[in-house]
């Protein structure tokens, strides 16, 4: 599984350099021409203190140029061109110090907006890292490492505690279970006994299971989700960015009036006054400025933006799509209900059944816990404990024996449990038996958050969100309990990473979509629609594929940021197109002659100023950026009766 090379570093480190050389030319520049003798030197026809000018515009002004005209020769116009005409017109002028302030503009305002913005490579990186490199494969009667391709179906291959598994197998011996929630997203540690199946990228738990690989590495789940990841992030189409969106009409307009002071006085120097007001600052440092004011906000309320094109695109989504697990739910099992048999108190057998779990590793022992001591119920001492595979938890607590097992086990033991037994219901359950009766049912759900239904509601008069879809690999019965429960009608359930981007594609075809995921299954997808958001404590693919990480479980600072976003467009059109509509005036000036190039510098300057001051308003954090009720007065924290 080969990772294409890593190419977005290395044009900010171009980008940055041409930044760095262009100040430290201005700074050479203006300590020569004001030091001792600034008059007496030169140097091949030039005065010295031109020639850190020159050099920057020869080393960092031509590249630029030269990628600005490839872009007018693919017809893309955007507000950089005028910046590349404007260095142009200035070293043929001899205007050899605002052609490098441009240049720095340029090359600033570019490194600025880019620094933060991932690869494509990064994300395959990332998922190529988790995956082990070697596999411990059992050959005559030992074990040996060997490399994860070497690895053919029938192989027996053993994978120890906490590992990743590294192919698509079967277990063949051992008991215990697999977290797969990165990738089925199901939020519950799996059961794996002999016969099991296995998938390529689960975490082992505690016990070392010994599996027979029934597939290659490459043609394991794993390896597919990665080749859906590259095919996503090559299909990712170009959407152009705001500045460009402006540009495209403010460069020729602005072509336009000085060409035609050039033409209608005969004087070069009007078409260079005319540029040098006309050089979009407000677009190439106000727009930066204002996105990178709004990404620190984010970071100060715990929400990482990786890609500034969210905050411009963000506003623009009119169909949300969530994952269920960890994103509208909390991402792991809880307590809901606890139904106890005639003759049984539910506290009473809480109590029992937590007593037996603390020395239990199965995945329902911790919600078991958590509920008994929100509820403050006092834990006795077990006796006589055991866990057979496929028997449950057994033993003596205050006299009596307690066994928690499955529905099919209690009804094995005995038929007319299951004639008593509640029907079942979607979720995951257990049934607990005292002295070999009947005692009642626990039933257990990854229950939606306390405030989803709330912010769910708020999207569509708030942000404009047409659509709402709930899309999940987990069961249809589990996704439609949430999705009733969170007021969402659109649903797609079972669905594999693939049929998540696919769909997430055909969305994004009609309207700019935002997803919502936290999975390794859901990385695909996040790198698919218009604005991909990692959800809660992601793992590093996810948040490598998403444009934006919610460091902490809150759909509030998910609010938030859309809040950010729309903050960030509004104060940044408002420094751009304020700043453009000054400069158009002072275009005018300039073009009738009343502008010499130096003080359209100065005016400029002006505008630039005010732009920028303007710009920075959007750090400045508001009252509030949550305007739902986001309460946390829920299921979760309702303890089960």
């Amino acid at each position: 599984m080969s990772v294409p090379a890593r190419a977005a570093p290395a044009r900010f480190s171009l980008q940055g350099a041409i930044a760095v050389l262009a100040l430290a030319a201005i700074a050479i520049h203006l300590a020569l021409r004001f030091g001792p003798r600034a008059g007496d030197l030169a140097f091949a026809g030039f005065p010295l203190h031109d020639w850190p000018l020159l050099v920057a515009l020869a080393l960092g002004g031509l590249p630029l140029v030269a990628g600005l005209a490839g872009n007018l020769l693919r017809r893309e116009l955007s507000s950089d061109l005028l910046a590349g005409i404007s260095i142009v017109t200035s070293a043929v002028l001899g205007e050899y110090l605002a052609g490098t302030l441009v240049v720095l503009m340029l090359s600033g305002g570019q490194a600025l907006e880019s620094y933060a913005v991932r690869s494509a490579s990064s994300v395959l990186a990332a998922l190529a890292r988790r995956m082990p490199q070697r596999a411990h494969r059992r050959a005559d009667g030992g074990t040996e490492d060997v490399a994860l391709d070497a690895v053919v179906p029938g192989d027996t291959l053993l994978v120890f505690p906490h590992e990743i598994c590294p192919v698509d197998g079967t277990v063949l011996e051992g008991h215990g279970a697999m977290d797969e929630s990165y990738l089925t997203g199901e939020p519950y540690l799996l059961s794996k006994v002999p016969g099991a199946a296995v998938l390529s990228g689960a975490v082992n738990g505690e016990t070392a299971l010994l599996i027979r690989a029934d597939k290659k590495a490459i043609d394991s789940r794993y390896a597919k989700i990665l080749d859906v990841m590259r095919e996503s992030e090559q299909r990712r189409p170009r959407l152009r960015r705001l500045a460009d969106q402006l540009g495209a009409w403010y460069t020729p307009i602005a072509v336009a009036i000085a060409g035609a002071a050039w033409a209608a006085s005969g004087e070069p120097r009007r078409f260079l006054a005319v540029l040098v007001v006309a050089t979009p600052c407000p677009l190439l440092i106000a727009i930066p400025v204002a996105i990178i004011g709004s990404i620190s906000l984010a970071a100060r309320r715990g929400i990482i933006v990786r890609d500034p094109a969210v905050l411009e695109r963000i506003g623009t989504c009119r169909t949300a799509l969530f994952d269920k697990t960890g994103t509208l739910t909390y991402g792991e099992p809880l307590l809901t209900e606890v139904l106890p048999a005639p003759g049984f108190d539910g506290g009473e057998l809480l109590a029992r059944v937590a007593s037996l779990e603390r020395y239990s590793r199965h995945p329902l022992a911790a919600p078991l816990l958590a509920a008994a001591a929100g509820r403050g119920l006092p834990l006795d001492e077990a006796e006589q404990m055991s866990e057979r595979p496929g028997e449950g938890l057994r033993g003596v607590v205050g006299g009596r024996t307690v066994q928690v097992t499955s529905r099919r086990e209690a009804i094995a033991l005995d038929p007319a449990h299951a004639r008593d037994l509640p029907a079942h219901e979607a979720g995951l359950e257990c049934v607990v038996l005292v002295d070999g009766r009947l005692a009642g049912l626990c039933r257990f759900r990854d229950e939606p958050r306390a405030d989803g239904s709330a912010f769910v509601g708020h999207l569509g008069h708030r942000h404009r969100i047409d659509r709402v879809m709930l899309i999940s690999g987990d069961r249809e019965s589990e996704v439609r309990y949430l999705a009733d429960r969170v007021g969402i009608r659109e649903v797609h359930a079972a669905q594999s990473p693939e049929d998540k981007v696919a769909l997430v594609r055909a969305e994004t075809a009609r309207a700019p979509t935002l997803f919502l995921g936290d999975g390794i299954n859901d990385a695909p997808a996040l790198a698919a629609a218009t604005v991909g958001i990692a959800f809660g404590q992601a793992s590093d693919v996810t948040a490598e594929a998403a444009g934006a990480v919610i460091l902490d479980s809150s759909l509030s600072r998910v609010d938030e940021l859309l809040h950010i976003g729309g903050r960030m467009r509004t104060i940044a059109l408002q420094s751009a197109v304020g700043g453009m509509a000054l400069s158009v005036a002072g275009m005018g000036m300039a073009a009738l002659g009343w502008l010499t190039p130096v003080a359209g510098a100065l005016v400029q300057e002006v505008i630039d100023v005010a732009a920028v001051v303007n710009a920075l308003r959007v750090a400045l954090p508001p009252r509030s950026l949550v305007d739902y009720d986001a309460g946390t007065t829920g299921l979760r924290e309702n303890l089960p009766a």
